[in-house]
């Protein structure tokens, strides 16, 4: 997932009866600098923060600012809005919020996140913390999550069937229940403790990348939607991709194949089977290929004659260099 866009504040026109003499306390000097120099959140141009004026601001933009304590937050009971991204909070209470549909907490020092009150979050991205653990039991609105780069052992998303992407990548995730998460187009899951991934139920999905995990097996058949697969560095030894017609980006290098079948998968334009075992390859019916890395792999001479001459009309072509952008015949190199 990429970072989001949050615009500074902004203020809604409804009515309320708070007291605007009531100035809130923050302990934070850095988060009361980020909100008094904001013309939109202090209205009156003073150096303090009121209550009417915290109410009355929807959406909060707190990029690397350096804060490390959030106390004073609970007063933007409003707030849709939030990015905390890049500070150095170590906690972050978000009971009164309740009106958060978006939160970017990404890069901070969070060793936990309770968000049971936040029921209208949509969109999610809590990575590059200390987690151990993510309850979302009570998120059900959640639509895109990213919670890569923590330390989550477990991830329960049973009840989260409005998720269309996940990133959980850089975790010590073993296992990844996504029956329920029938609406998935996006998962990035690399960078796990994997040994297998059922995806049976996922028929939605675009954009899988599974790579750096312990996988030994892997069934796409229900998944003829994937356009882009990054199987790389697990331990398979065969890949059915025979339904998966609409691939177009295949990366499947460092892992134990000895064969490689894509005869139906004629839309592949890039493809890396790199690092393997593969003695043969067959890629006549692929033209539309336009990069192809299949260094490291069991070619015996003659087979590498071969794809020399018949796949020469490539833009890119390595046998033996490692992703090098070699034109044509002249990317060669099977000495």
């Amino acid at each position: 997932m990429t970072n989001e866009t949050f615009p500074e504040a902004e203020l809604t026109t409804e009515s309320v009866t708070i007291n605007n003499n009531n100035i809130i306390e923050i302990p934070d000097a850095n988060f009361k600098k980020a909100l008094v120099d904001n013309t939109e959140i202090n209205t009156n141009g003073d150096t303090e923060i009121s209550e009417i004026e915290a109410i009355l601001t929807t959406s909060l933009n707190l990029r690397s600012k350096n804060i490390v304590d959030l106390t004073g937050i609970g007063y933007f009971s409003r707030l849709k809005s939030l990015s905390v991204y890049r500070n150095q909070l170590t906690s972050l209470d978000l009971t009164n919020n309740t009106a958060i549909t978006s939160l970017d907490c990404d890069g901070n020092n969070l060793t936990s996140l309770d968000l049971t009150n936040n029921l209208a979050i949509t969109n999610l991205d809590c990575r590059n913390n200390q987690f151990t653990s993510l309850d979302l039991t009570n998120n059900t609105a959640i639509a895109s999550l990213n919670c890569s780069d923590n330390k989550i052992t477990s991830l329960d998303l049973t009840n989260n069937t409005a998720i269309t992407s996940l990133d959980c990548d850089g975790n010590n995730l073993t296992s990844l229940d996504l029956t329920n998460n029938l609406a998935i187009t996006n998962l990035d899951c690399r960078n796990n403790q994997f040994t297998s991934l059922d995806l049976t139920n996922n028929t939605a999905i675009a954009s899988l990348n599974c790579s750096d995990n312990k996988i030994t097996s892997l069934d796409l058949t229900n998944n003829t939607a994937i356009t882009s697969l990054d199987c790389d560095g697990n331990n398979l030894t065969s890949l059915d991709l025979t339904n998966n017609l609409a691939i177009t980006n295949l990366d499947c290098r460092n892992n134990q194949f000895t064969s490689l079948d894509l005869t139906n998968n004629t839309a592949i334009a890039s493809l890396n089977c790199s690092d393997n075992k593969i003695t043969s390859l067959d890629l006549t019916n692929n033209t539309a290929i336009t990069y192809l890395n299949c260094e490291n792999n069991k070619f015996p001479f003659s087979e590498l004659q071969k794809i020399k001459t018949k796949y020469s009309e490539f833009s890119y072509i390595s046998t033996k260099k490692l992703f090098s952008p070699i034109e044509k015949a002249d990317a060669f190199d099977i000495d």
